[in-house]
């Protein structure tokens, strides 16, 4: 005789097949909420620091609920090295863009370093998020190593570069460029900083003052085509997590 049925049974899920998300609507609704925390992070960082942000104020900024954050990261610290990844590593494209058509290693890292102390000054929250945050030299250091390191290495093929150690000056170069962006956003940074920095990263790289004083002093004509592209690319992203 067949049993019945008990009264303990967990009962059936009586939603129709369009109210059940579908795999792929959940994994761009995660997406979505990941991508809304990083931008909210990224503003307050850059407005305030690591130390006087919460979590809750990240989560507020994105308008989700404050358990969602831990659904995407362990902690504060997940979050910070994430935006610093995603900001850094961001401008790569855009420094391939501008040195594209050159053929002179030390006018290609003349133009990366300008074109970095240029955009502290157009974008001064991607700025501040990197001056502020104490471990931005190394992760610059490894999101940019492997475009600095090409730059470098190629330079140093051609007799271009001499430098003492490699490791040292690829360092050396990342911090120069971080306190010169500093300057910039203090406005503090004289007049034509960012070639007087890129004259200053070549001689430390093995240059005579005169040829990285004629390699940082020549035009950059793709640069403001760069920064606008990456400054939409930014604008795009923004206004996908609204």
């Amino acid at each position: 005789m067949p049993r019945a049925p008990s009264s303990k049974q967990a009962p059936r899920d009586v939603r129709s097949s369009a109210e059940i998300p579908s795999p792929g609507r959940q994994t761009r609704r995660r997406e979505r909420t990941r991508a809304s925390l990083i931008a909210s992070a990224r503003v307050l960082l850059a407005r305030q620091g690591v130390d006087n942000t919460r979590i809750n104020e990240i989560t507020d900024e994105a308008d989700v609920g404050f358990g969602s954050f831990y659904n995407h990261f362990d902690s504060k610290e997940a979050i910070v090295e994430a935006v610093l990844a995603e900001t850094v590593a961001a401008q790569g494209a855009a420094i391939d863009s501008v040195t594209r058509h050159l053929d002179d290693p030390a006018e290609v890292v003349s133009a990366a370093h300008r074109y970095f102390v240029n955009l502290a000054g157009r974008d001064p929250d991607w700025g501040w998020l990197l001056v502020r945050l104490e471990m931005s030299h190394g992760l610059m250091v490894a999101s940019l190593g492997p475009h600095a390191a090409r730059d470098l290495d190629r330079g140093i093929r051609a007799e271009r570069f001499h430098v003492a150690s490699r490791n040292v000056a690829l360092t050396a170069a990342g911090g120069a460029l971080l306190a010169v962006m500093r300057t910039v956003l203090d406005g503090r940074a004289p007049k034509g900083v960012d070639r007087l920095h890129a004259e200053c990263v070549l001689r430390m790289f093995g240059l005579t003052a005169e040829d990285a004083a004629d390699v940082a002093g020549r035009a950059m004509p793709e640069i403001d085509v760069a920064v606008r592209e990456a400054t939409s690319a930014h604008e795009r992203r923004r206004r996908h997590t609204r």
